[in-house]
């Protein structure tokens, strides 16, 4: 790879002196010039005027001297403009979508995040567009700077250097929260940036799953309602149950009280159709434990899991660069407390209403958020009818979250 070509930084960098330099210099002469003037031309000191018909060497030097430095900003601006359009050919490329007001990033692998993360010392092509309007996406210790055009695909390019963190801003007034549209490069050691790239969200273990399999509960009851050694735990809480009570049938609900007694002492009510072949767990599984695993058994995730993937799609699609999460008012509703919200909205075609925010509400607002827009809020949401049903799913569970 061409060397001249991969530092653009430090030619941008030598036209701004350059011309920067010149611009000194040409200031201090003409003040210099002036106030000699004035005072050997003043009228104290030349009381007649006098006509002066021409001088041959100032003109050739007037004439001859502002080309040639003219020329030479030219040639430097030339040389920096060629090298940051000269992507090499073994740049690696990250595509770039820009949008009211965040910037998304997507990697040849399909992962996608709202920072540009990079290797050290590589050089980086960002394939440019925008889904709304006109953006540009601006990187000043890069000395990168392009608009990014609904339509249209651009592109800038940069050597990454060293491991470090810079801005990246929206240099074209794009909104409301234009002066909002912030990102990072994030520089990482080649080996950090490779397992960044291929790690999957973090998830908290489900501790009551990894519990039943731990006492190897899995080997006897299914997980998808097929019949093993035992009843499925496939929806088995509150299902009614026919048990075998001293020799008596009868009829109760898989509570948390039944599925606790099943587990501790499972001959003591047999399931009809099942033989007594579990052993008792009563002094083996710790209450903590059991309460994990009944947790587990009734469908409910582990808090931090819940709302998860959501809170990755609302990063990645740039809801939270116009909805907080705490209440505080950005250019749309905050998050915190959505769900099941009372709202005043003003429908298409300009009819005022009051409705819940409930699940149905807001998925429709997710998708054609034209349709019914909060009153004291612009319609500037952009339609997300791109996303699919399981992101549109986590999304609203997330939202849900945050009650």
């Amino acid at each position: 790879m061409d060397a001249s070509l991969v530092d653009a930084v430090s030619k941008v960098d030598t036209a701004f002196k350059f011309i920067f330099g010149i611009s000194i210099v040409i200031l201090i002469l003409i003040t210099v010039v002036t106030l000699y003037f004035l005072y050997r031309y003043s009228r104290k000191r030349n009381p007649e005027p006098a006509d002066i018909d021409g001088n041959l060497v100032a003109e050739i030097i007037w004439t001859v001297v502002p080309t040639l430095i003219v020329a030479a900003m030219f040639w430097f601006g030339w040389t920096g403009y060629k090298a940051l359009r000269s992507a090499p050919a073994d740049s690696y490329e990250v595509q770039c979508e820009a949008r009211m007001w965040s910037w998304k990033f997507t990697y040849p692998n399909g992962k996608t995040s709202d920072k540009l993360y990079v290797p050290a010392n590589k050089p980086i092509k960002v394939d440019l567009t925008s889904v709304d309007v006109i953006h540009s996406f601006y990187a000043p210790a890069f000395r990168i700077k392009m608009d990014t055009v609904p339509g249209m695909h651009t592109y800038v390019w940069f050597n990454s250097g060293e491991p470090g963190k810079y801005d990246i801003q929206c240099a074209e007034y794009c909104g409301v929260r234009h002066a909002y549209m912030l990102s990072k490069i994030v520089v990482l050691p080649e080996k950090e940036f490779n397992e960044w790239l291929n790690e999957t969200a973090a998830v908290q273990k489900d501790e009551g799953e990894e519990l039943l399999k731990k006492y190897g509960c899995f080997d006897c009851h299914s997980t998808d309602g097929s019949v093993l050694v035992g009843p499925s735990f496939k929806d088995i809480y509150n299902r009614e149950t026919i048990v075998i009570e001293n020799g008596k049938e009868r009829t109760l609900k898989a509570d948390d009280e039944y599925l606790r007694r099943a587990i501790e002492e499972p001959a003591a009510e047999l399931v009809k159709g099942f033989e007594d072949m579990m052993p008792p767990f009563k002094g083996t599984i710790s209450d903590e434990e059991m309460k994990k695993i009944l947790m587990h058994l009734k469908g409910e995730k582990p808090q931090a899991n819940v709302g998860a993937k959501g809170a990755e799609v609302a990063e990645r699609e740039g809801c939270l660069g116009c909805h907080s999460t705490d209440g505080s008012v950005i250019v749309g509703p905050s998050f915190k407390g959505l769900m099941d919200r009372k709202a005043k909205v003003v429908s298409k075609d300009g009819k005022k209403m009051e409705v819940t925010a409930n699940i149905e509400y807001i998925i429709g607002s997710i998708k054609t958020p034209e349709a019914y827009i909060t009153e004291g809020f612009d319609p500037s949401m952009p339609a997300y009818e791109s996303l699919s049903d399981d992101d549109v799913k986590a999304l609203v569970e997330y939202i849900s979250t945050l009650k």
